[in-house]
């Protein structure tokens, strides 16, 4: 599987590279995501702006980067998908459930702001 893995202080970028997420490459997209949790990584920004299609393997390796996420108190968020894939996640009834915003910037802008929350939360506890 092809993709940019671009490491920030609060959140990684995940760039597919790839024009179908489907059984054959999204094991790797599976891992790479626990990989990057694994290192500390707690907020991860997925651009999909390259993927054409998707299947349900597709969508399952979507839905570990958001448990993995929220199991470490992060945000994983979907950015630039086209119609099909929104499609799918329409159909499978996740659109309240993954956070999917419009562009990449819309997404570190949300992560940044999530992160203000967490720590007045912290802080008033």
């Amino acid at each position: 599987m092809k993709f940019t893995v671009d490491k920030h202080e609060k959140y990684v970028l995940i760039k597919l590279n790839e024009s179908k997420l489907n059984s054959l490459n999204s094991p790797q997209l599976k891992s790479e995501l626990i990989l990057c949790n694994s290192e500390g990584q707690r907020n991860i920004i997925l651009d999909l702006s390259n993927v054409k299609y998707s299947d349900s393997s597709g969508l399952s390796s979507l839905l570990v980067g958001h448990r993995i996420c929220k199991n470490a108190d992060g945000t994983f968020i979907l950015t630039r998908i086209n119609e099909n894939i929104a499609r799918l996640i329409a159909i499978s009834q996740l659109e309240n459930i993954l956070n999917i915003v419009e562009t990449v910037d819309e997404a570190i802008d949300l992560i940044f702001m999530e992160e203000i929350e967490k720590e007045l939360r912290r802080e008033l506890e």
